[in-house]
């Protein structure tokens, strides 16, 4: 049975079964939380934030789903495996998997290391392969869904974030490629964060609120329910990116 997003409005995900990578805090805990209130069962994993994990399994466990945080380094093939093998014989299946967890630094491109080049390409990159590719039988057998979160760096260069961009662009162009290779089974889409504040504003924050045409930066909220209209939407809308920017790219 094709999974067409519809039911109660308030619950138009009860009974599917997502996984939300570094759904510990920040936009992952935003997304974890937005797919529980919409009737999900969600695990997330992260990598060095157990106590956040815990409790946000726990928040999502009091909206009345199911929930488990488990570890995974999701640059490790062994470690993917290891987490989603668990999720999907703890859910008996899996219909959601967002693609989440990564790693952001700034550096001059000139001072940018082969090992930090690396790593960060073996989070941003590898990391949601190699979870997609782990989960993909789980997700060919429920007709389900990938989202992956991407940035506006990916479609425009940030002059000393030059292996974050290129990662998150080389993101960008794998989504469009799972897409077209898992369909028609697997719908597969992309959201592109902007400038998404976390903590109070200074003046860096307020910088940017001013540049952007809807004059403030983005919530985590805002992320999440960009991730929850692939999650909802027709299956038919795949290999599409959006970007949650407030026009900042424009």
């Amino acid at each position: 049975m094709e999974w067409q997003g519809l039911g109660p409005q308030q619950h138009p995900l009860a009974g599917k079964r997502a996984l939300v990578t570094g759904g510990a805090r920040r936009i992952g805990r935003a997304i974890a939380l937005a797919l529980g209130r919409a009737g999900a069962d969600v695990a997330i994993t992260y990598r060095e934030s157990k106590a956040e994990a815990a409790q946000t399994s726990s928040d999502l466990r009091s909206l009345g789903v199911r929930s488990v945080s488990l570890p995974c380094d999701v640059a490790s093939e062994a470690s993917v495996g290891s987490a989603v093998a668990e999720v999907v014989a703890e859910f008996d299946g899996l219909d959601l998997l967002v693609n989440n967890a990564a790693t952001f630094t700034s550096v001059a491109l000139e001072d940018i290391t082969v090992a930090e080049w690396d790593a960060m390409f073996a989070t941003n990159t590898r990391g949601p392969f190699l979870v997609a590719k782990a989960c993909h039988a789980a997700l060919k057998a429920s007709r389900g869904r990938v989202v992956h979160v991407g940035s506006l760096g990916g479609l425009h260069p940030w002059a000393t974030h030059g292996h974050y961009c290129a990662s998150k662009a080389a993101l960008h162009m794998l989504s469009q490629t799972m897409a077209k290779a898992w369909a028609p089974d697997i719908s597969v889409n992309c959201v592109a964060p902007g400038n998404i504040q976390q903590g109070e504003a200074g003046d860096s924050w307020k910088r940017f609120a001013a540049k952007t045409p809807m004059l403030r930066n983005g919530a985590a909220e805002d992320v999440a329910a960009a991730v929850l209209f692939f999650a909802t939407g027709p299956h038919f809308i795949t290999g599409q990116l959006l970007a949650v920017d407030g026009g900042l790219g424009l």
